[in-house]
């Protein structure tokens, strides 16, 4: 995994140069942090004010109602909100103390280094093994491509279902294998952190429990965070949880976080007993 923790495009050397001093308040535990960090979409106000810590190499689960808030918490982590039209975000978001939404930092080299899981399987129309190379072609990847495909494939364990079938489809392959192969698509580029959108939504039962055993594996090398819907997956998976609620002007609000045993079986908020017994949401 890469070492390197700087986020500024440079000119002359498009990816990272030397480590940033860390920002006052910076914690190393964690993998990355907000701070206040408010989301608008054009006059709405989407989150309001989370503060969230994220320790490094372990699973955080982000729980919630519909429209809470969930998935633009998890987009601002890597400034996918920057491609929706009238987004703005007020606050920071720091990666190794840096803010990543500072006016030098490269949003490209931001996802990069936070990788993404989305909530359908997307593979490209492409062979299986084009699906894994290509992001690290594009980023400037000149090392031995096969090696990294197969190390990738292993690590999304892919690659005792697909070692003969690289030059084949990706759009052949089952839900749940085209998941484990877009987490390859991620791994391939070397990130810190990956981000789950919802990953097991479009899955069977069985496909579900590949990716959280996958999941548990992947922690040992990178820090996870997961939003979810089910409970038993981010009581099954996760080592931290964060709950999230819409306040009184309909923004998202962090309730409470926590290490999920805790969240789950002592909760200190009552908001936060009712909705994981299912009294409301």
């Amino acid at each position: 995994m890469s070492t390197d923790t700087h986020l500024v495009r440079v000119s002359t050397q498009p990816h990272l140069a030397a480590t940033p001093t860390p920002e006052a308040g910076h914690n190393g535990d964690y993998a990355i942090e907000t701070h206040n960090l408010s989301v608008y979409y054009g006059g709405f106000r989407a989150i309001n004010g989370i503060d969230l810590p994220v320790r490094r190499r372990q699973i955080t689960a982000l729980i919630g109602p519909s429209g809470c808030g969930k998935s633009t918490v998890l987009r601002a982590f890597n400034r996918m909100n920057d491609l929706i039209p009238g987004a703005r975000v007020e606050g920071q978001v720091l990666l190794h103390g840096q803010n990543v939404y500072a006016p030098e930092v490269d949003p490209v080299e931001v996802r990069r280094r936070i990788g993404m899981v989305f909530q359908k399987p997307n593979p490209f129309p492409k062979t299986i093994y084009e699906n894994v190379a290509w992001g690290a072609r594009i980023n400037g990847y000149r090392a031995n491509m096969d090696d990294l495909v197969e190390q990738s494939l292993r690590q999304a364990a892919l690659w005792d279902e697909v070692h003969d079938k690289l030059q084949e489809s990706a759009l052949a392959l089952s839900g749940g294998q085209q998941q484990r192969l877009c987490i390859a698509r991620v791994i391939a580029v070397k990130p810190e952190i990956i981000l789950m959108d919802e990953p097991c939504s479009a899955l069977d039962p069985i496909a579900t429990l590949k990716i959280e055993d996958l999941m548990r594996e992947l922690a040992r090398d990178y820090t996870i965070i997961i939003v979810t819907h089910n409970m038993q997956q981010a009581a099954r998976v996760s080592d931290h949880t964060a709950f999230f609620m819409i306040d009184q002007e309909r923004a998202g609000t962090l309730i409470e976080y926590g290490t999920t045993t805790h969240l789950f079986t002592t909760p200190h908020d009552k908001r936060t007993e009712d909705y994981i017994t299912g009294r409301f949401g």
